[in-house]
């Protein structure tokens, strides 16, 4: 395979001056001497105009001659050519994707919306010139492909398998990492170079988002009324342990199962309590 290869050309402001000369002196002499026949070097001073060549920084130009590859100016400046050389101009500096969000699927099945952000750069002249055909195009489909295949290997979330470390949502740097590592061998054959690439748009797809909504609230309640029940567990453990300790109060197991009760309903509602006052005995 081809590879990319630099070409010298010799400089611009040489062969102005020299075409300058091949042009003016047959006007002369066929103005002034009547001398026709140098028409021919006019012809050929004409000729060598389409062989300038200006290249602007972080700029390319490949050159072509007759179907063959000849070589790539990365050198800034004015230059001359052969006039008969193609010159096809590749931009060489950095440039963004910002894709639009699309509907993929993910590792287990839920429909998603993602989109990314991608920079990336030419760096082998040959390959995005000829390897490809409309290299901006490539890279646009291939970033496309890589985020259907980055979502078909991860879940959204963990919510239906608790086991998975790597998510989309959560897996933040070893994700990118992914997606980079799937787009550089991509675009490799376009000698196209990824700088970055990130997820910038993540969120369920708008038939199960109400859903899945409902079910991130569900699971965040359960969590929390988790702690709650926990913690006061452990606060009827020492209010009756502490009772027992200081001998405050003598209590059978009834008494005890009436006060846990209380104390639970107390600790673990989610409106304050209405306490009752009892006037009587406290077996009344």
């Amino acid at each position: 395979m081809k590879e990319e290869k630099k070409f010298s050309p010799i400089s611009g402001y040489f062969a102005l001056l020299f075409t300058l000369i091949l042009i003016a002196l047959p006007l002369l002499g066929m103005i002034t001497l009547k001398m026709y026949f140098l028409v021919v070097i006019l012809a050929i001073g004409l000729f060598c105009v389409g062989g300038f060549l200006i290249v602007n920084p972080n700029e390319s130009s490949v050159l072509i001659l007759f179907g063959r590859y000849i070589g790539t100016v990365k050198e800034n400046g004015f230059f001359w050519v052969n006039p008969f050389f193609v010159k096809k101009r590749i931009s060489l500096r950095a440039r963004n994707i910002d894709s639009e969000p699309i509907k993929v699927n993910d590792k287990v099945g839920n429909p998603i919306m993602i989109g990314i952000v991608l920079v990336w750069k030419v760096e082998d002249t040959f390959k995005a010139a000829f390897e490809v055909d409309e290299y901006v195009h490539f890279v646009n489909i291939q970033s496309e492909s890589a985020i259907r295949r980055l979502a078909g290997h991860y879940p959204y979330d963990n919510f239906d398998d608790e086991m998975t470390d790597t998510t989309l949502r959560s897996g933040g740097d070893d994700v990118n990492h992914a997606l980079e590592g799937e787009l550089s061998e991509r675009l490799a054959i376009a000698g196209i170079k990824v700088m970055e690439a990130r997820i910038s748009y993540l969120a369920y797809a708008s038939e199960i988002a109400g859903a899945m909504l409902r079910r991130q609230q569900a699971t965040a309640i359960v969590a929390a009324r988790y702690k709650i029940v926990e913690g006061a567990v452990s606060m009827v453990e020492m209010a009756l342990e502490q009772l027992s300790k200081k001998e405050i109060i003598e209590m059978d197991e009834e008494k005890k199962a009436s006060m846990v009760s209380n104390l639970m309903v107390v600790l673990c509602s989610d409106k304050d309590a209405s306490p009752v006052i009892n006037t009587g005995t406290l077996h009344q």
